[in-house]
Order: C-alpha cells, then sequence, then structure tokens
C-alpha cells in the first residue's frame, strides 16, 4: 500500500492581498494503491466535490492480443460482459444500475478493454459486486446460445460502423497499410467477419480464462468515498477469485515505413477524400507530445493551419482532421480531408503538404504555440473535473498505471505538454512525418453502371 500525491499546479483564482499576485496552489490527486492475493491491482481516489463515485476496470488485453485467424475476440467478449453472470441474470446487470440511477460502458482498443460505472456514491457496493461477479463468475452462464446471440451483435455492428457506412472500411485499409502484416495492430479491433463466425465457445472459454483473470486486471474507485471502508469492500466482493495464468507479453514485429504506399479504393460516397498516415512513437515516448500539439496546430479550431486554409479560406475542403493516435506498441500520425464538390483530392494533397513543409521548415510563431498549448491546458483540466466516464481521474488513472507511469502522474504528463517548445514541434515534424515515408489512401465515388 501507498499514498502518493502529484503536485499539478494551476492557478487558483481568489482575491489576491494587496501587492501580491493571485496565490497559486496544487491540485492534488492522492490515492491508495494496494494488490489482492490474487493479483488485482486497486487503486482509491477520494475526491468529495460530489456525492458521486466511479468504478473503472481495466483488463489489459485488446484487440493486439488476438492472433491472424481469431481477431475480435477481445470486442466480442465486452459485449458479453453486460449479458449476466454467476449471480446476476441476464439483463439484471442494466436493471439494477438504472434502478440505482447509475449508469456503465465499456470499449475495446489494440491495448485494453474497460468497463466503468458511475453512480451515486451510497451505491458503491452494488457496483462492486456487479463487477466481481462477471470477473470471477462470468463463465457460469457462458452457454454456445448466447455467444452466438452476441456474435450476431457484433457482426451487425461491423456492418453499422464500417461496411456500410460512407468511409467505414478506409480505416481498415489504413492500418493494413501502415502495420506491416501480422502485426498486432494490423487488424481492426472489431475483427473480420470470417474470423467472427469461426469464434467457438470454447474460444471464448479460453479467452476469459486467459485474460480476464485479477492479476490482468486493474481496479480504479474515485470520488466521494471512504478509502478505509472501500478497501475492506474490495476485499469482500474480488479477495475470492481465483489468480489467472501469468499474460504473456505482446510480440510485435518491427513497424518501418521506408517507401510512399498509395492506394485508391471507391466507396458508396459522393465526395473524395484524402487520408495521409506515418508510423510514431509509441506513447508517452519522446516526440508524441509534440505530434500532439502538431496535430492540434494543424486543425483544432478555425484559426488553425489547415482548417483555414482548406475549409475556410480556399474551401477546397468539407472538413480536415489531425490526429495523433497514440499506442502501446507504436503510434501513428494521421490526417484526413474530405474534397468539396468540384475539388480534387490532389489539390488537398499539394495544400496539406505545403503546411506540412511550411512545419518543417520554420518553427511556428510564439503566439501560435501559446493558442494550442492553452487549448491542451483546459481539456485537461476539464476532464480532471469528472471522476467518471471515459474521460475522467478514474479512467486517467488506470491509464496511467497501465502505461507504467504510476496513476499521479497527471502533474507530469501535463508537464510534456506545457514543456513543448516551437524547436520541439519543428524537430517533430521533420523526424515523424517525412514526404517520402508514409501512406496515401485515397476514397473515390464508385462509378456509375
Amino acid at each position: 500500500m501507498r499514498l502518493r500525491i502529484a503536485p499539478l499546479l494551476i492557478a487558483v483564482c481568489s482575491l489576491p492581498v494587496s501587492g501580491q499576485a493571485p496565490a497559486v496552489r496544487p491540485l492534488e490527486v492522492p490515492y491508495e494503491q494496494f494488490t489482492l492475493a490474487n493479483g488485482l491491482t486497486v487503486i482509491l481516489h477520494r475526491d468529495a466535490s460530489v456525492p458521486v463515485a466511479a468504478v473503472n476496470v481495466w483488463y489489459h488485453v485488446g484487440s493486439a492480443n488476438e492472433r491472424p485467424g481469431r481477431t475480435g475476440l477481445a470486442h466480442l467478449f465486452e459485449h458479453l460482459m453486460f449479458e449476466g453472470s454467476g449471480h446476476v441474470a441476464e439483463g439484471a446487470f442494466d436493471t439494477l444500475l438504472e434502478a440505482a440511477g447509475a449508469s456503465s460502458n465499456g470499449s475495446t482498443d489494440n491495448d485494453r478493454t474497460n468497463y466503468f460505472i458511475d453512480l451515486p456514491a451510497n451505491a458503491l457496493e452494488l457496483a462492486l459486486f456487479l463487477e466481481s461477479d462477471r470477473m470471477g463468475y462470468l463463465l457460469d452462464t457462458m452457454t454456445p446460445q448466447r455467444v452466438d446471440g452476441q456474435r450476431e451483435v457484433v457482426k451487425n455492428e461491423r456492418r453499422q460502423n464500417l461496411e456500410n457506412r460512407p468511409y467505414g472500411m478506409a480505416s481498415i485499409e489504413l492500418d493494413r497499410l501502415l502495420w506491416p502484416p501480422g502485426h498486432p495492430y494490423s487488424w481492426p479491433t472489431i475483427g473480420s467477419m470470417e474470423d467472427l463466425t469461426a469464434a467457438s465457445h470454447e474460444d471464448v472459454i479460453a479467452f476469459f480464462k486467459t485474460d480476464y483473470t485479477p492479476n490482468n486486471a486493474s481496479l480504479v474507485i474515485a470520488g466521494d468515498i471512504d478509502i478505509p471502508r472501500t478497501r475492506a469492500l474490495v476485499e469482500k466482493w474480488f479477495g475470492e477469485i481465483p489468480r489467472g495464468p501469468v499474460v504473456q507479453p505482446v510480440m510485435a514485429p518491427p513497424a518501418v515505413l521506408t517507401e510512399v504506399k498509395q492506394r485508391t479504393i471507391a466507396d458508396q460516397v459522393r465526395l473524395p477524400r484524402l487520408y495521409l498516415g506515418w508510423l510514431t512513437p509509441r506513447a508517452y515516448a519522446p516526440g508524441t507530445a509534440a505530434l500532439d500539439v502538431a496535430a492540434a496546430m494543424l486543425t483544432n479550431g478555425k484559426n488553425s493551419r489547415l482548417y483555414n486554409r482548406l475549409v475556410y479560406e480556399t474551401q477546397m475542403a468539407q472538413d480536415v482532421t489531425a490526429v495523433q493516435r497514440s499506442g502501446a506498441l507504436g503510434s501513428s500520425f494521421l490526417i484526413v480531408a474530405t474534397a468539396r464538390p468540384g475539388r480534387t483530392v490532389a489539390e488537398l494533397q499539394q495544400a496539406i503538404d505545403e503546411e506540412i513543409q511550411r512545419l518543417r521548415r520554420e518553427p511556428p510563431q510564439a503566439r501560435e504555440m501559446q493558442r494550442v498549448i492553452n487549448q491542451i491546458q483546459a481539456s485537461f483540466y476539464r476532464a480532471m473535473e469528472r471522476v467518471g466516464g471515459f474521460g475522467g481521474k478514474a479512467n486517467q488513472m488506470n491509464a496511467y498505471y497501465f502505461a507504467g507511469a504510476g496513476p499521479d502522474f497527471f502533474a507530469e504528463d501535463l508537464a510534456r505538454y506545457t514543456s513543448v517548445t516551437a524547436a520541439d514541434v519543428q524537430a517533430a515534424v521533420l523526424r515523424w512525418l517525412p514526404p517520402d515515408r508514409r501512406v496515401e489512401l485515397i476514397v473515390e465515388p464508385e462509378k456509375a453502371q
């Protein structure tokens, strides 16, 4: 057990003493961390600002833990986790939470699967019971029929979100081009239709026994909680769940782009769209903060470089977005732009390349840097105002722990951005966004038959 405090400094509005500057005090994020005998890591944080609590569970398994031929299991399992467990009847999970005024959700990505329950603080034990029951006793109710039912739900989700959605298949094609064959990021989180169809009841059971174990999970409870009582409740509900086997780390082949990879695909869309992609360092590695700043500088807000030029001034683009997608095994930097009617992808690409070349040639101005850093700071603080949800403190503490940075990495994380200089942005663009080592994917409208 250990108690740590993160000294994140922010300016606090207060009435200044005559002749003195406004007071500045640390924003403290105290936590207590301990590990149960079965290997479950538990992190507790008290925030009594409002009488709510967040229960946030990360299973350290995502689509990267799958293998070719059996993709989609991690996401399929996310669905199965809401379908009842040994002491919770099918449908009762949501019914019990709704009656208590709670909400819940989950998500799967390449590296992890997370689940959260946000509820009134006086209903905390209900959330702990439900989470512990599906961690320890999900297989008691895992029938082949239940697997078949959720398999069809996931396949329909793939149809709706990818196959039948405009530009939906571009993300799959983009990752195939960015990552080498066999790399865990080269297949979609949702899996392929063939692999989902092939997934058996036995595959699901083996996946649970290997990866959904307390020693492969971390639990964060944040909010208006009593720390000693909450620890006792965690030990009560999770302590008897048996430890699972040691989970082996994911081994990924080297990912390097040595050329420009070009691909054009047709889709049932009205406007052509351009995707540019580069491989970049893994999450939290040097350079990633500068690339986040570069992405915001390019497309965050009406005054950003690409939005102002492509959407506002020349009106050649319907939209434009830049993002640094950071992952545990590697990352990618993407720029996506949709042409307006009568404009071409070639025009978009030329304008985008000119703006990136401008960043390579000269560092951004101080005022532009300050605008972007202010935006990042404001977003960071807004997220910290909430304990629950995907963006609240509980989930962020789990993310920091998973990354090996410690749950109290808030101050250091923010400092990664506030310390970025204009020269850092220029250097990151030069190093990681070369014009001759990238992916160029075009989605064009299908030609009339």
